[in-house]
């Protein structure tokens, strides 16, 4: 079977600030968003950064002890859901948790997830959804793992509970 690629701007092996925890972060390349005030801004252009294997990123990944769990960063990975949702896979199956970060609501990724199976795999193997775009406005910097007090921690695991949103493979 052929692995997929990912298009990164780069990971972090420990981090203690994106997500409960000891997290490895995979940081996606491409932001279809452009928020003003983003702490990432090099990761906007979708031809920049560099290709990783899924196999190369398990093994880093398997390789970094004492971790709660990954999380995916950006840039969007929304814009990568295929490539995310079968890397998020792979995680779980090693006992990880995911967190995802996007600048899309909650509820825009539901209704996209209705046309893009990516999408809805992606959400259905994620624990902790942040959502919303970064609004220098709103900055805030004491709200737990959020930039902006617009953004929200979704509990999606709770969600998919409490809604009956199905497992797919």
């Amino acid at each position: 079977m052929m692995r997929l690629k990912l298009r990164i701007a780069g990971y972090t092996k420990e981090s203690v600030v994106d997500g409960p925890g000891i997290r490895f972060v995979v940081y996606a390349q491409g932001c279809p968003h452009r928020c003003e005030g983003c702490h990432n801004p090099e990761t906007w252009d979708f031809g920049g950064g560099k290709e990783i294997s899924e196999d190369d990123l398990v093994s880093l990944i398997s390789d970094t002890r004492l971790l709660n769990g990954v999380t995916f960063s950006g840039g969007e990975p929304i814009s990568q859901a295929k490539e995310f949702a079968s890397l998020a896979k792979r995680v779980k199956s090693l006992g990880l948790d995911i967190v995802t970060y996007t600048g899309y609501t909650f509820e825009e990724l539901l209704e996209m997830s209705i046309k893009d199976i990516h999408i809805k795999r992606l959400l259905e193997n994620t624990d902790l959804l942040v959502d919303g775009p970064y609004l220098a406005s709103e900055r805030d910097l004491s709200v737990p793992f959020r930039g902006s007090r617009n953004q929200r921690l979704i509990d999606v695991v709770k969600w998919k509970s409490e809604n009956r949103m199905s497992d797919t493979d």
